[in-house]
């Protein structure tokens, strides 16, 4: 049967894969498709943004974001409300609750229950903010990126960062997000150019947008070799002093945490790193400023294989309250620390 209008409302908190199909059953059934997401102001997730994700999973749907100041169990009042945002009642209600058919039957509507008994997507909001990383394979990329744990690994010049973030991504099987700054600066060094001031944050912004693309495809952490943060440290490295604008974008970063590495190991030559007289003082600089702000941090030293071991404990530590961890990632593997 094929509708004119049809509705789908809900919190989305977060938007899941059972969600994917409510809408997507609703498209395929119908001209016209509506998605009512309700939101309080005390909701994990903003109901704004919650409609953002869903425009973009569902772009030919309207999505609209309404106060939830109702009794969620008065269908009633929820039914002349909806014909009050619609202009009109719907030709069908496309639900996988309950309530559906008080809720159609107080409009007129045709309801249409979609695996109410969640055989064919079996997962809830409930219970992915119960537990969303247990629950990771019925995340939409969006809501990934929300809430991917993001490690961000920093420290001197050829202190092993890189080195590290690759071993790291391996451990986990996940995405990790390479120094752009390094990338900008092959082309600077080409241009025989001095760096500056501005200069600094036009990296930062490219590499957040880095990250928060990759942190979409991460399988629950993402690493970055790097991050906004950092790059204000290299800004007082090359030019000296701050840049309120760079600082801004550092204050915005999204961290979980920091893995500082060690001044120990000898210092490479690669045709870029001019630093090495200044690299234990650099550390310290890194130090001194993560002292300084909220996000956890470590500092990893010894050889590659050692610093990967007490990477891979600390960032095991952020999923403590989760029913996943990090051994999941390696099907039949033993995770050893």
């Amino acid at each position: 049967m094929r509708f004119g209008t049809g509705v789908v409302i809900g919190k989305f908190l977060p938007p899941h894969r059972g969600h994917r199909l409510l809408i997507e059953t609703a498209i395929g059934a119908s001209e016209q498709v509506t998605v009512i997401v309700c939101g309080k102001p005390s909701d994990p997730i903003p109901a704004e943004l919650r409609g953002v994700w869903l425009q973009e999973i569902h772009p030919t749907a309207r999505v609209m974001v309404i106060d939830d100041r109702y009794d969620e169990n008065d269908s009633q009042v929820w039914a002349e409300n909806t014909m009050q945002w619609l202009g009109r009642a719907p030709d069908a209600v496309f639900t996988s609750e309950s309530y559906g058919d008080r809720y159609a039957g107080f409009m007129g509507s045709v309801h249409v229950n979609v695996d109410q008994r969640r055989e064919r997507v079996p997962i809830s909001g409930t219970a992915v903010r119960s537990d969303p990383y247990a629950n990771w394979e019925y995340l939409e990329p969006p809501v990934r990126g929300w809430f991917a744990k993001r490690v961000c690994v920093l420290g001197a010049e050829s202190t092993g960062t890189t080195t590290l973030a690759c071993d790291l991504a391996r451990a986990f099987q996940t995405e990790w997000v390479e120094e752009y700054g390094r990338e900008y600066s092959v082309t600077k060094m080409a241009s025989g150019e001095a760096w500056r001031t501005d200069e600094f944050p036009v990296i930062a912004r490219e590499q957040t947008r880095r990250e928060d693309a990759a942190a979409r495809r991460a399988n629950r952490v993402l690493i970055c070799d790097t991050n906004a943060f950092a790059t204000a440290l290299w800004h007082r490295r090359y030019v000296g002093g701050t840049n309120s604008e760079l600082d801004s974008i550092a204050q915005q970063v999204r961290c979980d945490l920091y893995l500082l590495t060690g001044d120990e190991i000898p210092f490479v030559q690669d045709g870029l790193r001019d630093g090495e007289h200044i690299r234990h003082q650099m550390h310290g600089w890194f130090v001194e400023a993560l002292d300084r702000q909220s996000v956890p941090w470590r500092l990893v030293q010894g050889s590659q294989a050692e610093r990967l071991r007490q990477g891979r404990i600390q960032i095991s530590s952020l999923f403590t309250d989760s029913s996943w961890m990090p051994g999941a990632a390696f099907p039949g593997t033993a995770w050893r620390l």
